[in-house]
């Protein structure tokens, strides 16, 4: 009862919000970023996690000392799948018919990601379609004109179009060139209607961007299944933009999104949070002993093990590679240290089995939490970065938290230059050049060459503890630059390796592929080595910022 009290406290709440900002012609952007604040706050201590997180996402397209004036139609679109959590909560009917026979665009109960616009000039089509949507749950909004529909587009923010192609103001064509890129941005299809169903309407629309070509007379089914398509694959665009998806962690992207709601939570609420980076063990082993297929194995079955053992609210992101990161809400070290060892124990228990063999993969972390002097996302991964490789040279398996003595320790950056080139002259030319080079005083730097690509891989040149810039010749025999610059990003985390080719070829087809396939650099031979100490330096500057 207590619950359910509560939750009709808020929606009461939000109710007499929605029913004073409705009389408004405008709402001070700062005025919303309270509601929301304390939307957040209240419903996260009540109970109401749903809404305390819907409340925190809708926060950050507003700002605490905003100065801009949201209309309605602007304010209540960007809050609707809050209001959503709470059925029952109405805003007012907001007509803005620009000309008689414009039917109403009332802001319906909306589900998020489901908003249909319906741009037609014929008014029995358009109310029979708004009729038909509505009753399997779509928001709809209907216009006569292509003036009017450009307006609701850029207004309610449909999340797919029905567009005729003849509209009495312009054309439909025209309405299409206006709003497809956008669309296409924004990842709503369009869906063009017409009842010119020919060849040449139908190119005219492929290549303008309508996802579809739907005839007229509407086939009630048939548009209704391809519109539950359509908003299928929405779903699985959005999914993919923010998910990785070999492992079913959230990607990096979604990485710094959450970091700095957390750090900005932090500085408002000092609300704390831990920080973990997950490396796992002798991972290249794997795939050189087992292949990739197995590797591939190993990295699902670890997220599995993190997403089963951690919290609900904590959050999981692959950081690239074999090395992933958790994001700990309302958690200090010591506590993010005694689930890091839970996830241990329980990954350490899994057995994998490659033909006749099996084996065990263990994995090394390091916890940093967040406090007023480390208060921004680089140096918080820096610092469990730092904690996680301290862990690394003292045996793997272990996790270790983050103190300042490790930024002392790893003070001192080193730095390999190695050169790939099967010319013995050019790599005496780059290594006497570069022998005295020293990028800053905190930098040590060492320079290796390898006369081709076998050697260079096979050789024993990589140390977790360092960074990389590798200077590699393009066509070398036995295994060419592109094989070798293959096997560097597909093996080797990237963030520790830089790579500059070094070729003759100058067909722009070969630099685009280069670049492509993960190199940094395209230097073309010949080149004068003055310039090329310039290009190596920039690779420096971007390897440690």
């Amino acid at each position: 009862m207590r619950d359910k009290s509560y939750k009709h406290l808020i929606k009461q709440r939000m109710q007499n919000v929605l029913d004073d900002w409705s009389s408004k012609e405008t709402v001070e952007e700062t005025e919303i970023y309270r509601f929301l604040h304390n939307t957040k706050g209240t419903a996260g201590t009540i109970g109401l996690p749903d809404i305390a997180y819907e409340a925190s996402i809708r926060m950050e397209r507003f700002s605490e000392s905003g100065t801009r004036r949201w209309t309605y139609s602007e304010w209540y679109n960007e809050l609707q799948s809050l209001f959503d959590l709470l059925p029952g909560i109405q805003g007012k009917e907001e007509r803005r018919g620009e000309g008689e026979g414009d039917p109403p665009t009332a802001s319906l109960p909306d589900r998020m990601g489901k908003r249909i616009l319906v741009v037609d000039d014929d008014v029995d089509l358009a109310g029979y379609l708004k009729g038909i949507l509505e009753e399997r749950g779509y928001p709809v909004n209907i216009a006569l004109t292509a003036e009017r529909g450009l307006k609701l587009f850029y207004d309610w923010k449909p999340d797919l179009i029905l567009l005729d192609v003849f509209l009495p103001d312009t054309n439909g064509m025209d309405v299409l060139r206006q709003i497809v890129d956008k669309a296409q941005l924004e990842h709503s299809p369009v869906i063009v209607i017409s009842t010119e169903d020919t060849r040449e309407h139908r190119m005219h629309a492929y290549r303008f961007g309508a996802m579809d070509f739907f005839p007229k007379p509407i086939d009630q089914e048939l548009l209704v299944a391809l519109i539950e398509n359509r908003f299928q694959l929405i779903r699985h665009w959005q999914h993919s933009i923010i998910v990785d998806e070999l492992t079913g962690a959230y990607n990096r992207k979604h990485l710094n999104r959450s970091m700095q709601q957390l750090i900005s939570d932090y500085r408002r609420e000092s609300q704390i949070f831990s920080v973990a980076m997950m490396d796992l063990d002798h991972f290249k082993k794997v795939n050189d002993t087992y292949g990739h297929p197995m590797g591939d194995e190993v990295l699902r079955s670890f997220a599995a093990t993190v997403m089963e053992t951690k919290r609900e609210r904590d959050t999981l992101c692959r950081y690239g590679g074999e090395e992933f990161s958790l994001l700990l809400p309302d958690t200090n070290r010591e506590q993010a240290l005694e689930l890091l060892q839970r996830i241990r124990v329980s990954f350490s228990e899994k057995t994998f089995s490659a033909g006749d063999d099996t084996f065990r993969v263990t994995f090394s972390s390091g916890i940093t939490d967040i406090h007023d002097a480390n208060a921004h996302a680089m140096q918080l991964i820096e610092e469990a970065d730092q904690a996680l490789y301290s862990g690394k040279q003292a045996g793997r398996n272990r996790t270790v938290v983050y103190a300042p003595q490790l930024s002392q320790d790893s003070a001192a950056k080193r730095l390999h230059l190695l050169v790939v080139d099967d010319d013995p002259l050019i790599r005496n030319i780059i290594v006497s050049h570069f022998e005295r080079w020293q990028p800053d005083r905190n930098t040590q730097v060492s320079i290796q060459s390898y006369e081709d690509g076998v050697q260079f891989i096979a050789s024993d040149w990589y140390s977790e503890q360092s960074k990389y810039i590798v200077l590699l010749d393009g066509a070398m025999p036995g295994m060419d630059g592109a094989e070798v610059l293959s096997k560097l990003r597909e093996g080797y985390p990237e963030r520790n390796i830089v790579i500059a080719m070094l070729t003759a070829r100058v067909n722009q087809a070969d630099i685009i592929y280069a670049l492509q396939q993960g190199a940094d650099d395209y230097i073309v031979k010949p080149f004068k080595p003055e310039e090329l100490m310039e290009r190596v330096e920039r690779l420096a500057h971007k390897l440690f910022n």
